[in-house]
């Protein structure tokens, strides 16, 4: 069986992703599960090495042997897609490939509550996704300029690494730019944008003190930005952002965050009772409480201002996780393991 086909196999079995190293069989995950694919035999190093060079260019080739890592999309048949990592393991080639669903997600198939699409209506601000690896950040990102494509007349310009998710301009013009082949770095990308007319500005993902620096710096000057990082919480999002920074400059940074933090939407994906997977959310406005709290470096007293916001929208991740458990989506041990505080379900009982 040729890489191909374990792709199509993967696709068939409505995988999130796949992967292949030597000495093992392809394993496909599946509803956050991993299990092999059944019939296939365990991989030898010259065998793995062969399809996953069928992949590559000659360029390609070049920079994975220099670098030992690789990323990059791939497209099956012009129809479903991946994000491909290829990296050596034990002195092996080991591949690991996200499916990327053809059908491109709205903000209402992926569960998101409505005031999310006031948030898409602004002209400024940042607006940041943050999760876990494999907890759905692409796919939420996708479906917020799916719906400001359908909606206004924007120039949206994409950083990613690498493309996911094709967007086909409608109401907005979008230019999509890939990390290695249209740009050097998110950080060089950046630099130069001002200079491309944006009016919103997608980040695939804020690495490094630079490209953050930069990133609320555009949503300063006028542009709605929306970017992820790799958090867990509301309040671990606004400490990573300042502590990346060095102490002279963190009170500075405070300040600039505390005026263009528009929301923080953390999320992660929790497996459904019956089968699938659903987000479980934490939502964080920038009302005066928060950028008041952010500004005096109360990063702490976030939480219970979330939890006690909710008709300003907000929900804390706990509260989110009562409500799939109230609504029969899933069992509380999920729910339990997840919370802050898993006690909160005890003295509750679904009728």
């Amino acid at each position: 069986m040729n890489i191909k086909e374990l792709f199509k196999i993967a696709v068939d079995k409505k995988a999130s992703d796949l992967h292949l190293v030597v000495s093992l069989p392809p394993m496909l995950r599946i509803d956050g599960e991993l299990m092999p694919i059944k019939g296939e035999k365990e991989f030898g190093q010259k065998e793995l090495e062969q399809m996953a060079f069928s992949l590559l260019d000659e360029s390609q080739k070049k920079k994975f042997t220099e670098e030992k890592d690789l990323d990059f999309g791939f497209s099956l048949d012009n129809k479903s897609r991946f994000r491909v990592n290829l990296r050596y393991e034990k002195g092996n080639v080991s591949l690991a490939a996200r499916v990327i669903n053809e059908k491109m997600s709205t903000l209402e198939d992926i569960g998101m509550p409505k005031i999310i699409n006031s948030l898409l209506d602004l002209d400024q601000g940042l607006i940041l996704v943050t999760g876990p690896t494999g907890c759905g950040k692409s796919v939420t990102l996708a479906a917020m300029i799916n719906y400001i494509n359908q909606n206004r007349k924007c120039n949206i310009i994409t950083l990613e690494d690498p493309i996911e998710f094709l967007f086909k301009s409608e109401k907005s013009v979008i230019t999509q730019r890939q990390l290695g082949s249209d740009m050097l770095s998110f950080a060089s990308g950046l630099k130069h944008i001002l200079r491309q007319d944006p009016d919103i500005i997608m980040v695939g993902e804020m690495r490094d003190l630079e490209t953050i620096g930069t990133t609320i710096t555009l949503a300063e000057t006028g542009h709605l930005v929306l970017a992820t990082l790799h958090t867990y919480s509301a309040a671990q999002t606004v400490d990573r952002i300042i502590d990346i920074f060095p102490p002279h400059q963190q009170n500075q940074i405070r300040m600039q965050l505390s005026m263009v933090l528009a929301a923080v939407i953390s999320q992660g994906l929790l497996p459904k009772i019956g089968g699938g997977r659903v987000a479980a959310r934490e939502l964080m406005f920038n009302t005066p409480a928060v950028a008041n709290l952010i500004r005096e470096n109360k990063i702490a007293q976030l939480r219970t201002v979330i939890e006690t916001s909710s008709k300003e929208g907000m929900i804390s991740l706990d509260q989110h996780l009562k409500k799939l458990y109230e609504e029969k989506i899933i069992s509380k041990e999920v729910a339990q393991a997840q919370m802050n505080n898993p006690e909160m379900l005890d003295k509750f009982r679904i009728l």
